[in-house]
């Protein structure tokens, strides 16, 4: 079972908590500007990274609280954690975080 550390609660077993998809992702400014290949692309598209990754995950049997992470996609390791909104840190998936 994978340890994952909620920035508010602390280190807690991976059921309570739920993958909410890539991290940093801007909604665009002007939806309405955008072609419909543009939006599709908005929607559906995201990296797929062998390595270092920033996802959001959330929290939902504890706080509730949605934050993001830093997980290496091939050896599952979450590098680091961060409260949502903050910027992500500067790590690569070779410095071993301990979170």
């Amino acid at each position: 079972m994978l340890i994952i550390t909620c920035p508010w609660c602390g280190a807690r077993p991976e059921v309570e908590f739920r993958y909410g998809g890539e991290a940093h992702i801007a909604r665009p400014a002007d939806p309405s500007a955008l072609t419909d290949a543009e939006w599709a692309d908005f929607l559906y598209n995201r990296t797929n990274p062998k390595g270092l990754h920033a996802e959001r995950w959330r929290h939902i049997h504890g706080c509730g609280r949605y934050f993001n992470a830093l997980r290496d996609t091939v050896s599952d390791f979450f590098v680091t954690t961060y409260k949502a909104g903050e910027k992500r840190p500067d790590i690569d998936a070779s410095s071993g975080g301990s979170k």
